[in-house]
């Protein structure tokens, strides 16, 4: 099961679904909860079927869905590419409307140049585990909390901001989002690497990126 390229994915031509940090994401409108229920019902003897389970999480109005590959690291295979074509199939006959652009994930970065000092104290306080940690990243096997990735700096004897939130989104809700917080008083910080990711300031100075799959490998 190998991990697909950024290319790969957009081939795919998946139009229900985004790629954020690490997985597929779907968001579909249902009339009412029954609808979703019916939905989910559907989606889940699809995924017994090719046995490759999504995550999904259901509310009145809608349900939202991730794919990826626990067995390749949490990215996205060729049969998360298989099940979102078949979701959004179940979900094209069953009448439902794709909401892409109500797609989110919140993760939380650490500045540290000790990474692997400090992952598993976050791992541990997190998820109960000492060991869920995945390549830079500290992941709840049952997704209850936003994932923690740890950036690499160098070390600093001032203080400095060593927290700070990615936002992941659509690709085409990012610039809407980046004017709204800019009009809500916030400052563009860097738009260099755009539009794999954009730096925001508050009035404050705390900072926050607004992150989307292009640009990336």
């Amino acid at each position: 099961m190998e991990k697909l390229s950024i290319e790969a994915i957009l081939d795919a031509e998946l139009h229900d679904w985004r790629k954020l940090a690490q997985a597929l994401h779907a968001r579909y409108r249902t009339p009412d909860f029954s609808a979703g229920v019916a939905f989910v019902t559907a989606v889940a003897l699809a995924a017994e079927a090719s046995d490759h389970n999504p995550e999904i999480k259901m509310t009145g109005e809608c349900v939202d869905l991730s794919l990826c590959t626990h067995q390749a690291g949490r990215w996205v295979t060729q049969k998360d590419l298989d099940m979102a074509r078949a979701i959004s199939d179940i979900a094209k006959a069953q009448g439902l409307t794709p909401d892409p652009g109500g797609i989110t994930q919140l993760e939380l970065a650490l500045d540290t140049a000790h990474e692997n000092r400090v992952g598993p104290f976050w791992s541990a306080v997190l998820t109960g585990s000492p060991t869920n940690k995945i390549y830079d990243s500290v992941f709840d096997p049952e997704d209850r909390v936003p994932s923690v990735w740890f950036q690499g700096t160098d070390e600093h004897e001032t203080p400095r901001q060593r927290w700070h939130f990615d936002l992941w989104l659509a690709p085409e809700e990012a610039e809407p989002r980046i004017e709204l917080a800019v009009a809500a008083g916030g400052t563009v910080v860097d738009d260099s690497e755009a539009p794999s990711f954009t730096v925001l300031a508050d009035p404050d100075g705390n900072k926050v990126c607004v992150c989307t799959y292009l640009g990336r490998d």
